[in-house]
């Protein structure tokens, strides 16, 4: 293992880089595209239950089936990391539309009365008030699906796509134990890190929370 480590130190960075690219990229994607939708789907009630079961079905799709179909659609190569992009930000916008979606809903009806009752325009009210409100549940989605997104990543592997899977592959092509442990240490560790990083910004925006716990314990 050692040996492995310190002959292949190159491979096992690029691989890194590239997971870390292919994974987060959506998940920035997806925040950007999926706050609008779930911000329409709580304004306006009748979209709320169309636009969550349509994402429902998006998620449900499996991944590979969806990684195959994406190049077809789009019109680029299967082999591109843009077709992986691509059907991540996918699964992404799916998850996150309904967390969204909830976590405005689950805003009182009386704080947002009594926003418009200061003079909170609808835009400032969304802003100031009630996304701050919806911001535990909203950090809660995106944990899962950040560590979603680095877990399928290596999902690309099996169609030629670097990352982290790629030692997968490798260690199985080789029948040798190595590159797969060290793509398995490294695909859990960056799933770690990114889930803590996500936990740390949740403490240091939403710090009401905390207080709500301690006064509640």
């Amino acid at each position: 293992m050692i040996q492995y480590l310190q002959n292949n130190v190159a491979v096992i960075q690029a691989a890194l880089s590239q997971h870390v690219f292919l994974a987060l990229v959506p998940v920035l994607i997806g925040i950007v595209v999926s706050l609008p939708i779930g911000y329409l789907a709580v304004r306006f009630g009748f979209l709320y239950h169309p636009l969550l079961n349509l994402s429902g079905i998006l998620y449900a799709v499996p991944s590979i089936a969806l990684i195959v179909l994406v190049p077809t659609i789009v019109g680029i190569r299967i082999l591109s990391p843009l077709n992986i992009i691509i059907a991540l930000t996918v699964y992404t916008v799916a998850l996150l539309v309904r967390v969204v979606a909830d976590g405005l809903k689950s805003v009182d009806p009386l704080v947002t009365e009594a926003a418009s009752a200061m003079g909170y325009r609808r835009l400032r009210r969304l802003v100031s008030v009630e996304l701050p409100i919806a911001l535990p549940v909203m950090l809660a989605g995106l944990r899962v699906a950040t560590v979603a997104n680095v877990s399928l990543v290596s999902v690309g592997a099996l169609i030629g796509v670097g990352g982290l899977g790629a030692l997968f592959t490798r260690g199985q092509q080789l029948d040798y134990a190595p590159p797969i442990v060290v793509g398995i240490v490294l695909s859990v560790l960056l799933a770690a890190v990114c889930d803590g990083v996500i936990v740390l910004i949740q403490r240091r925006v939403t710090p009401w929370t905390r207080a709500a716990g301690r006064i509640a314990a």
